[in-house]
């Protein structure tokens, strides 16, 4: 599974590559890059809650555009610093719980795919994934290595949530964005109990017998 998500990253980065040239020709901000993708970001959580799948899918994939490209523009142009990784983390969180709070307010809101169990899904996905990101942020300041930690991680929850979205939108009565979802949550569920079994296996003090 990893070895197929490293192919197709390695493809899309060599489709986007003048683009990414175009950038740092003109030494465009990477802050600003992030930012205009976490618009992106907000833009398709709007589209989610007002029903608007398929084209909020298109619009989410806009948004991981702009993550893969904001810090290859950094490393380019010499501009990568501790405030852009924080910057770019800190509207990380603010696309995650956007686009689950829209989710939420769509199965919550009186329309033919109302759902009181997706809402309480969408939910979980949301406290979930920002465990995720705490668990991992705190463990990695006090010294515990979390790289490959995890069911799935950033760009692949974008990646889930938009493709399916933006070629099927709510085909199937909506199951294919439901499936969606529910794999989402489950999986920010998986990876906040991965970490923290992982920082308990590492931080354990072993026993000095005598």
């Amino acid at each position: 599974m990893r070895s197929l998500w490293g192919w197709i990253q390695a493809g899309y980065l060599r489709l986007i590559e003048p683009i990414i040239e175009w950038f740092v020709s003109r030494r465009v901000s990477p802050n600003v890059i992030t930012t205009v993708g976490t618009g992106f970001a907000c833009l398709a959580a709007l589209f989610f809650a007002t029903g608007h799948i398929s084209t909020a899918g298109w619009t989410l994939g806009l948004t991981a555009f702009f993550d893969v490209v904001d810090g290859i523009v950094a490393r380019r142009t010499g501009r990568s610093s501790v405030f852009g990784a924080f910057y770019d983390s800190t509207l990380d969180r603010v696309s995650d719980g956007a686009l689950f709070a829209g989710l939420t307010y769509f199965y919550a809101s009186a329309t033919p795919h109302h759902s009181m169990t997706m809402v309480t899904i969408a939910i979980t996905g949301l406290i979930a994934t920002f465990l995720t990101s705490y668990t991992r942020a705190r463990a990695e300041a006090l010294g515990v290595d979390m790289k490959g930690v995890g069911a799935l991680e950033r760009p692949e929850r974008v990646t889930l949530l938009a493709a399916p979205q933006a070629f099927f939108g709510l085909a199937l009565d909506g199951w294919i964005l439901t499936s969606v979802v529910t794999l989402l949550a489950a999986a920010a569920v998986l990876t906040f109990v991965q970490r923290v079994r992982h920082v308990a296996r590492s931080t354990v003090v072993p026993r000095v017998t005598v």
